[in-house]
């Protein structure tokens, strides 16, 4: 007698290459005075540049009013912007609110969407590539994200950062959110304005 899943999935899963960056827009972070849920958002009212590595961001509290500001740099005639992945946030480097520990290791998440995201694809039991898995964010999935034999495990971790994102004290935080373990990239991504080269 088999066990059910305790988490239905759904059947197939395209993956239409998404990129990490698309979630980039809305990044619940652990607030800098506080240790409650802060939130980073792009400022739209600037102008140029529009594209999410580069496009200055805010971080606010609504529990303590922290508010900061983030541009990104310039080397040279070139911009230097965020680059995404890891267990903080690639704007401000602050720790992101959706960690949890999951086998062994650090499930992370953005927002919520994020975490529908994953959760779409690891709960499915087809996954059908439809773009070049070079830049796409499920292609780039660590193995053990992957694996069948962990998705009930991942699951549940993602089932754990869906509740925590409805959470704000600083009570609330997840042990995980303390860690470094899994740290971004150091450099930055570079946009060159001006002319053709």
């Amino acid at each position: 007698m088999s066990a059910e899943p305790t988490h239905p999935g759904p059947v197939r899963h395209h993956d239409r290459g998404t990129w990490l960056v698309q979630f980039t827009g809305r990044v619940l972070v652990v607030c800098p005075r506080c240790g409650g849920r802060a939130l980073v958002t792009p400022r739209h009212c600037l102008p140029e540049p529009r594209h999410l590595l580069f496009q200055p961001r805010r971080l606010t509290c609504g529990g303590c009013g922290a508010v900061a500001e983030w541009t990104a740099g310039q080397r040279g005639g070139g911009l230097v912007g965020a680059v995404p992945g890891g267990t903080e946030d690639p704007f401000f480097r602050r720790p992101l609110w959706l960690q949890t520990r999951c086998a062994g290791r650090i499930l992370w998440a953005y927002d919520e969407e994020h975490v529908d995201a994953l959760a779409a694809y690891v709960g499915a039991r087809l996954r059908i590539r439809h773009a070049s898995p070079t830049l796409g964010m499920f292609a780039r999935l660590p193995a053990w994200m992957k694996s069948a034999d962990r998705r009930e495990e991942v699951l549940a971790g993602l089932t754990t950062l869906r509740a925590l994102a409805g959470r704000t004290a600083p009570a609330d935080r997840s042990d995980a959110a303390h860690e470094r373990g899994d740290r971004p990239r150091h450099h930055g991504s570079l946009l060159f304005r001006g002319g053709p080269y």
